[in-house]
């Protein structure tokens, strides 16, 4: 029996499956990127694929203080087409 992988949202402290997460990644050069895959070089922090998250993370300004970089609106909007699958 395969153990699955757990990770924390930092918007709800749920701890979840990590397939049921997004991985939000600060790479090397500063850049803000969202890694589909997980697997993507950098620091990371992990948030629920929920638009509730995302209000979330915008207003307590939670990736700005976990990953060190300006969080621009664009970001958050991107954030949530990809949770919407659009």
């Amino acid at each position: 029996m395969k153990k699955v992988p757990l990770r924390k949202c930092v918007a709800t402290n749920e701890v979840l499956p990590k397939k049921e997460l997004l991985r939000i990644v600060r790479t090397p050069e500063q850049e803000l990127k969202i890694d589909l895959q997980g697997k993507m070089n950098g620091r990371g922090c992990y948030i629920k694929k929920d638009a509730e998250a995302v209000a979330i993370i915008k207003k307590r300004k939670i990736i700005e203080k976990n990953l060190d970089v300006k969080v621009e609106d664009s970001f958050y909007e991107e954030l949530l087409r990809v949770i919407n699958g659009k």
